[in-house]
């Protein structure tokens, strides 16, 4: 499987304030890859980039001891389960997928294995 270093297209540009998130960038895939959008990323790899972000972001609060930081220490440590749960989930898929119809073609502009285009 090919590997990329992530790169991420809102930093590129920065959505407006008043821009509601549903309709940025019309009907394409804004993060993942699809065949309008050969250059994003495969649902585990944003899913594990955005874990290790949280995963950071808890440590430089988990020795600070007032209730509210330890309250939100509380909360990360069950976003990082839950994202660790949807990791393996999103392995599963892509896993089956590769089984059952070869490696995806996504990356070159291909078609959807599964679905509609």
């Amino acid at each position: 499987m090919r590997q990329r270093r992530l790169h991420w297209p809102f930093r590129e540009r920065k959505r407006p304030e008043n821009e509601e998130l549903s309709t940025w960038e019309g009907s394409i895939t804004r993060f993942l890859i699809s065949e309008d959008n050969p250059g994003g990323y495969r649902l585990e790899d944003i899913l594990t980039v955005l874990r290790a972000d949280v995963l950071k972001r808890t440590s430089k609060i988990a020795l600070d001891e007032r209730p509210e930081a330890q309250h939100v220490v509380g909360n990360n440590m069950e976003v990082l389960q839950s994202l660790t749960r949807a990791i393996e989930l999103a392995k599963d898929s892509t896993k089956t997928l590769d089984k059952a119809f070869g490696p995806t073609k996504a990356f070159e502009g291909g078609p959807p294995r599964v679905g509609v285009a």
